[in-house]
Formats: C-alpha cells, sequence, structure tokens
C-alpha cells in the first residue's frame, strides 16, 4: 500500500498533537506513524549547557531537515530508519534513536514543517491548528514549568525574545500552504471529521 503523508502544523502548543491523536485515533485498523518534527533538532553534544541556552530553537535554521527529508523518503520508500530522539532538559539529542518502521499513514507534526518547500511536496494533505496568541503562550508555561523542568522566568524571556518573533516571521506565513486551518486546537469535531474522510479518500485513490 502507498503511504500518505499529513503534514500538521501550528504555533507552539496550539494543539497540534491534540490534532494528530485524534486523526490517529481513526485508523486503528492500520499502522500511523507519528513524526516530530522536534526530535530533529540538530545535535549540540559539543556544546557546554550555557553555549545550548542561546540557541534559537524557533528559527528553521535549528533544524536539521535534510536528515527529515531523508527519512521521510526512506519510509515513503518502505524502508525502516533510525529517528534521532531529543531530550529539552539538556537542549541536545539523546544518545538513543528509535526505530521507525513504514507505514501506511504517516503524520508529521511541527511548528516549522510548511516553511521548507521539500517538505511540504513531500505531503498529501497540510493541515494549520490556529490557536490564540494568549491559550498558545499559557499552554506552552505549563508545559514547559511541567514537563521541561523550566523556570516561569525563562519561559517567559524566551517567549518574548525568540518564540513569538520567530512565529511571526516564520510560522504564521507558512499558514497559506496549508489545505485545511483549524481555529481552536483539538476541540473541532467537524474539523477532524473531514480530514479524516480525506485520507481515507486519498487512501483508496492512491490503491486502486
Amino acid at each position: 500500500m502507498e503511504p500518505i503523508l499529513i503534514g500538521i502544523a501550528g504555533g507552539t502548543a496550539s494543539g497540534k498533537t491534540t490534532i494528530t491523536r485524534k486523526i490517529a485515533s481513526n485508523f486503528d485498523h492500520y499502522h500511523v506513524t507519528i513524526i516530530k518534527h522536534d526530535d530533529y533538532y540538530k545535535d549540540q553534544s559539543d556544546l557546554s549547557i550555557e553555549e545550548r541556552l542561546k540557541t534559537n530553537y524557533d528559527h528553521p535554521s535549528s533544524l536539521d531537515n535534510e536528515l527529515l527529508y531523508k527519512h521521510l523518503k526512506q519510509l515513503i520508500n518502505g524502508e525502516t530508519v533510525n529517528k534521532p530522539t531529543y531530550d529539552f532538559t539538556i537542549h541536545s539529542r539523546r544518545i538513543e534513536t528509535e526505530i521507525v518502521y513504514p507505514t501506511s499513514i504517516i503524520i508529521l507534526e511541527g511548528i516549522l514543517i510548511f516553511e521548507d518547500v521539500n517538505l511540504r511536496e513531500l505531503m498529501d494533505i497540510k493541515i494549520f491548528v490556529d490557536t490564540d496568541d494568549d491559550i498558545r503562550f499559557i499552554r506552552r508555561l505549563l508545559r514547559d514549568i511541567n514537563e521541561r523542568k523550566r523556570s516561569i522566568e525563562s519561559v517567559v524571556s524566551q517567549y518574548i525574545n525568540t518564540v513569538k518573533p520567530m512565529h511571526l516571521q516564520f510560522v504564521e506565513p507558512s499558514k497559506r500552504y496549508a489545505d485545511l486551518i483549524i481555529p481552536e486546537g483539538g476541540n473541532n469535531e467537524v474539523a477532524i471529521d473531514i480530514i479524516v474522510s480525506k485520507i481515507k479518500h486519498i487512501i483508496y485513490a492512491k490503491n486502486m
């Protein structure tokens, strides 16, 4: 079966992961592969923690899109890949990689996936999750404090200095490449139903 690649973009903490999970839950009879762009942050193990903290993680240059493109092509061609994994507590890749097997449905999730033309051209469906800035900031603040062990000060500073400016420069403009824009994160069940129906249609068309 020829695989289908779905791209899900949107600002930080917009609800991309929720949308991804809801879509995947409708295809229990298929194997669904979920790839997070975050795992493709460039390796910084050669830098000190102080140097890593100075990196602008919301700029496209912080991500290894060349490796991601290669891995997506391999998965589409039915090959297995060793995907990198990323540790946000140390701002670098882990030593461990994850074996990812080719599947019928691949979902790529990340804030900057539409910014790269090579990645865009691989996608069968492009979805942008559009959520209010204040809601996204609150979600990010709670997530980074609870899950990534950041201080309130560091989260606020990063948001003001890099997250918001890069969102306006790169993420928000990439919305124009979306086939479908979903407002208010993962709470739009009508949009989910439309996406699931479209995926089924494409799978049928690809494998007639």
